[in-house]
């Protein structure tokens, strides 16, 4: 049989229709209307797996308790599954980040150690808080001299 589902069972199109309430002619139609994709046996049987049923309570759902007609369904269905592959590369982006900034600090963590001069991580936080450099003295208006002032 098909890997399809996940595994719990597979159902003939007579055992839908009668567990939801639907005639078989409904469930062919939201075949034909690719809105539902139930695998078939070698005699041309369709099953619908755990998935496919999945599937069609939410497009019951919809059209019963939404009052969504079937083009709606099919706008909605569609834009779930961009939303699902979109999560999933944003998931795959976020795993890629977590990658690198770990590789980044490692690559960090390395070069800290092998520096000509050593120093700790805490140096390297003192030196962000240390106080301001007081700044030159500025000549006063008496003084005629073209020598920059040292500070």
């Amino acid at each position: 049989m098909p890997g399809k589902g996940t595994g719990q069972g597979y159902f003939m199109i007579s055992a839908v229709a009668r567990r939801y309430d639907i005639h078989p002619q409904t469930l062919r139609m939201y075949e034909r209307e690719g809105l539902l994709a139930p695998s078939r046996t070698e005699g041309n049987t369709r099953l619908y797996s755990d998935e496919d049923l999945e599937q069609l309570e939410t497009i019951l759902s919809l059209t019963r308790e939404l009052g969504v007609n079937l083009a709606g369904v099919e706008i909605i269905l569609n834009m779930r599954g961009k939303m699902d592959r979109m999560q999933e590369e944003v998931n795959e982006f976020m795993v890629y980040v977590k990658q690198e900034l770990a590789r980044g600090l490692g690559d960090w963590e390395q070069r800290l150690g092998t520096a000509l001069v050593k120093s700790a991580t805490t140096d390297l936080a003192r030196m962000d808080q240390r106080q301001p450099v007081e700044p030159a003295a500025r000549p006063s208006a008496g003084d005629t001299s073209s020598d920059p002032v040292e500070p």
